[in-house]
């Protein structure tokens, strides 16, 4: 099943492990939240400790689930520059294999939101001739970002030139 994700000969390069970070500190941000709300819920409905209790494990049990998903995601998150393609991996539970011909791109995207500033990394977003193809890669470092950008909108033109 592997060969289906993992075309051979292919160096994947992955993604900064700060999105791990990133979005471990999001999911830590809902879970406060979530116990707030929890807490409010429980003191106006007057339910028994041991029910809060219950909640609250079934909230721990939920977040370790999704911490530990959170670094598998990351870890397969990858990106691959070919001769007339870049290929995209990704997918935790479930796998996924993107591939853009650089004929194809359109242009190429970078997006910084503030929590991604503070951490360095970036988010680069493919735009292809189908509305259809999803190629993002989230998590590269800045300059790592801005490489990659100026590398695939050199490579696209290049193609496109040669219609």
């Amino acid at each position: 099943m592997d060969e289906l994700f993992t075309p051979p000969g292919v160096i994947w390069r992955r993604v900064s492990p700060r999105l791990a970070v990133v979005r471990r500190a999001m999911l830590g941000a809902a879970a406060v939240v979530l116990v707030g709300l929890l807490a409010v819920l429980a003191a106006m409905a007057d339910v028994a400790a041991g029910e809060v209790v219950l909640g609250l494990l079934a909230v721990g049990v939920a977040m370790a689930a999704a911490w530990w998903l959170v670094g598998r995601s990351v870890r397969r998150w990858g990106y691959a520059e070919l001769d007339e393609e870049l290929l995209i991996t990704s997918g935790a539970l479930v796998r996924r294999l993107v591939v853009v011909p650089y004929g194809r791109m359109q242009y190429v995207d970078v997006h910084a939101g503030p929590v991604d500033q503070l951490t360095g990394i970036a988010t680069l977003r493919l735009h292809t001739a189908s509305p259809g193809t999803s190629a993002v890669v989230p998590g590269l470092p800045v300059d790592e970002a801005a490489r990659l950008r100026d590398r695939l909108t050199a490579r696209g033109e290049t193609r496109a030139a040669g219609l």
